[in-house]
């Protein structure tokens, strides 16, 4: 048999000799083995065949219309799966889009992968040639390559077990050269899982202590909590020590549906919370970093309470908040023993679980039960009237993901959510226009829930091109503008100043929407959400967008951040 000239290559000249495979197919064949089905990209040269591999191998992989939101989309995923996000792209101007979304990730401990094409060290004269790894450094994410095409799959290997072990991003490095080159592929060998560190036996007795004399005390998680196991772990020790449940922003849902949650704790809470909350004896953080937002500023720690701090990390104990106590270890662990160290004595508190106070957190334990002033006119909404509305209309199984402004309290609070995975909340570095590809991301993740983009005007214009990505992707998804027609913080933070430079014409989000094949409306009251609620009850084929002319003033908490 005459072989030709492409299979010699492939096979070399001796005959027996293992086939010859291009490195690129080698690193998508490798991430398939790591089990991994669910990718993001924008396609170009540099990353077309590693991609296509990952197609033609079933994985699922969504083609957006910008590198950053790309990878924002990946983060979502991540953070609502667990698994490591993947996204892949093209050399240089590919890599450098997604500085704000891999800086988010590296912020929000997202385990990220970036496998980003680099042009050949010697194409120094090359339009797209830069040094990827100093940028990626510069975005705070780890700096991992691809060195040669026999070490390919080993390198990408330590990639992946580094964003998966370290929760952050890592950028892979993945030279051209090297990936058109081909090798004898190799075995993916996995590398051993390390166990999560283990509290000691005398940080668990100093905290069980504090639990079984305190009489008032409160548990705040965090983005370390995110888990179904931290949750049942620390509802059986709130249970019995007496305690309040909270959590920070990016853990809310966690407690979802338990009597004894005061929802979140910081900027975003509700007065009950913030009434109780400087009560509090004990303030016990389960990987929460007991930042500003978190306390606003300390404010909601009294001053004769005692803290303690869980973390993982031995460097964000007391990082932002002086404690106590700083105990090392998962949540899930230390909560077990600390647990079984009260059983053993036979402490059981009762704290602040009375009858009185589970009927004050059922009346007044969320936004939606607190009275307020509407402040609608005849062409806008009350962001608190729309944002009321949509909950009650709404199916219960959602996934909410917010993008960042003055508008972000609304639905972020207004908005109940199932659970912790019913939540993305892109905000480590507070950039807007993550919003919308946070919700295709999450919707990718849990396609058995209703996905909700909950956007300023601002953000949805800086992500625009990725409506068409959500009409292409055919996944039924709710995109709630709150349109202001400026950048709605900067206008109350300078309210003395001139502020044409951030005030701007009206865009006709509907019509945009449209435009690209949504469904939309536009509202300015409550009976103007008719054609969103006819299109819950049908087929919902389509996804639909609602603009909504909503009502300026600043939100509570943006006044808060402000006041410091």
């Amino acid at each position: 048999m005459r072989l030709n000239q492409d299979e010699e290559k492939a096979v070399g000249p001796e005959q027996g000799q293992k086939k010859r495979v291009r490195v690129a197919e080698q690193l998508g064949e490798a991430l398939l083995s790591h089990g991994v089905s669910h990718a993001f990209s924008l396609v170009g040269s540099g990353n077309f065949h590693l991609t296509r591999t990952l197609v033609d191998g079933g994985a699922e992989v969504v083609l957006a219309r910008h590198e950053g939101p790309a990878t924002t989309m990946a983060d979502a995923y991540a953070r609502t799966t667990g698994k490591v996000g993947i996204v892949t792209l093209h050399q240089g101007c590919g890599l450098t889009n997604t500085a704000t979304a891999i800086a988010e990730a590296v912020k929000s401990r997202t385990p990220l992968l970036v496998i980003a094409a680099e042009m050949p060290a010697a194409a120094t004269n090359s339009n797209q040639s830069l040094n990827q790894t100093a940028f990626a450094v510069g975005t705070t994410a780890l700096a991992e390559r691809i060195h040669s095409p026999e070490t390919a799959v080993a390198d990408l290997t330590r990639a992946y077990h580094l964003a998966q072990t370290r929760r952050t991003a890592v950028v892979l490095n993945a030279p051209i050269d090297i990936q058109d080159a081909t090798a004898v592929p190799t075995e993916v060998r996995f590398p051993v899982q390390l166990s999560a560190p283990t509290a000691s036996a005398t940080d668990v007795e100093q905290l069980a202590e504090l639990l079984r004399t305190a009489h008032s005390p409160v548990f705040i998680a965090g983005r370390g909590a995110r888990t179904a196991q931290a949750r049942d772990a620390l509802q059986a020790l709130g249970d019995r020590c007496g305690a309040l449940l909270a959590t920070s922003a990016v853990a809310r849902g966690l407690f979802a549906g338990d009597p004894w949650s005061l929802d979140v704790s910081g900027g975003f809470a509700t007065p009950l919370c913030r009434e109780i909350l400087p009560q509090a004896d004990l303030v016990v953080a389960w990987g929460a970093g007991l930042n500003v937002w978190t306390t606003v500023h300390g404010d909601l720690i009294g001053p004769h309470a005692s803290a303690v701090q869980v973390d993982l990390d031995a460097m964000a104990i007391g990082r932002h908040y002086p404690v106590e106590i700083g105990v090392v270890g998962d949540v899930v662990g230390t909560a077990h023993a600390v647990l079984d160290s009260m059983k053993a004595k036979g402490h059981r508190g009762r704290g602040w679980r009375t009858e009185k106070m589970k009927e004050r957190l059922r009346s007044e334990g969320r936004w939606n039960d607190v009275p307020f002033e509407d402040l609608s006119t005849d062409g806008a909404i009350d962001p608190r009237v729309l944002s009321r509305a949509l909950d009650e209309m709404l199916p219960g199984e959602r996934t909410v993901a917010v993008d960042s402004g003055n508008f972000m309290a609304y639905p972020a609070m207004y908005f109940s959510v199932p659970d912790h995975e019913g939540f993305c909340f892109t905000q480590g570095f507070q950039s807007i226009g993550l919003g919308l590809p946070s919700a295709i991301g999450a919707s990718v993740a849990r396609p058995d829930r209703l996905s909700v983009a909950a956007c300023g005007d601002g953000g949805l214009l800086a992500s625009l091109s990725e409506l068409e990505t959500v009409a292409r992707l055919e996944r039924p998804m709710v995109i709630v503008v709150y349109n202001d027609q400026a950048y709605g913080a900067e206008v109350h933070h300078f309210a003395d100043a001139n502020l044409d430079i951030v005030r701007f014409p009206d865009t006709d989000f509907a019509a945009i929407a449209r435009a690209v094949g949504l469904e939309s409306c536009t509202v300015r009251a409550t009976e103007d959400l008719a054609p969103f609620q006819r299109w819950l009850e049908g087929p919902r084929e389509k996804s639909f967008l609602i603009d909504a002319k909503v009502a300026e003033f600043p939100a509570w908490f943006l006044k808060e951040a402000f006041r410091h």
